[in-house]
């Protein structure tokens, strides 16, 4: 099974995935597909680069693969924590896996843009940092129905995330061992 956390940035995807791994360990694996980007603009020409590597097909694809890989090789939960705000872009990872018989289940941590630019502040990033000035595109974006599943981290903690993503996967989320 593969978990998607979609969402904007500073919505909590990061945070949501590593403590989902850390409750299902050592049943899960966290997989970035930021990664595949990263490796791009270090092994590609700048001429062929894109300003957002999900606009490149190769990133798209490269993704698509492993994550397949994975899902065959691998006998537990692939969390991936990645803003996909593009249908064409979900139906060609995600559609594809999913047509490919294997399980993707998909969510959208829907935090507001008061909560989002608090929380890349927090990051360091000002009101006009590049994942700042998405905030708008990824809000309208993630409305449409494509985007299933959105929880509300502007209401929710973190651990009632991970217990409703738990609840709604069907997964037995290990308890908390390092609450206080």
């Amino acid at each position: 099974m593969i978990l998607w956390i979609n969402g904007a940035f500073g919505s909590g995807k990061t945070t949501t995935a590593y403590e989902l791994h850390r409750r299902l360990k050592p049943l899960s694996y966290v997989y970035d597909p930021e990664n595949v980007g990263y490796f791009l603009r270090k092994n590609e020409p700048i001429w062929l680069q894109q300003p957002n590597f999900q606009d490149e097909p190769l990133w798209r694809k490269f993704n698509f693969e492993m994550l397949s890989y994975l899902a065959e090789c691998f006998d537990g939960v692939i969390i991936v924590p990645m803003t996909v705000i593009n249908p064409t872009y979900y139906q060609e990872i995600i559609g594809r896996l999913r047509k490919k018989g294997i399980r993707v289940d998909h969510y959208v941590l829907g935090a507001s843009q008061t909560t989002l630019l608090k929380r890349l502040r927090r990051r360091l990033e000002s009101k006009h940092s590049w994942a700042a000035q998405q905030i708008p595109l990824c809000l309208k974006a993630l409305q449409n129905p494509i985007f299933e599943h959105c929880l509300e981290p502007d209401q929710l903690q973190t651990e009632d995330i991970i217990q409703l993503i738990g609840n709604q996967s069907g997964l037995e989320i290990q308890p908390d061992t390092d609450a206080p």
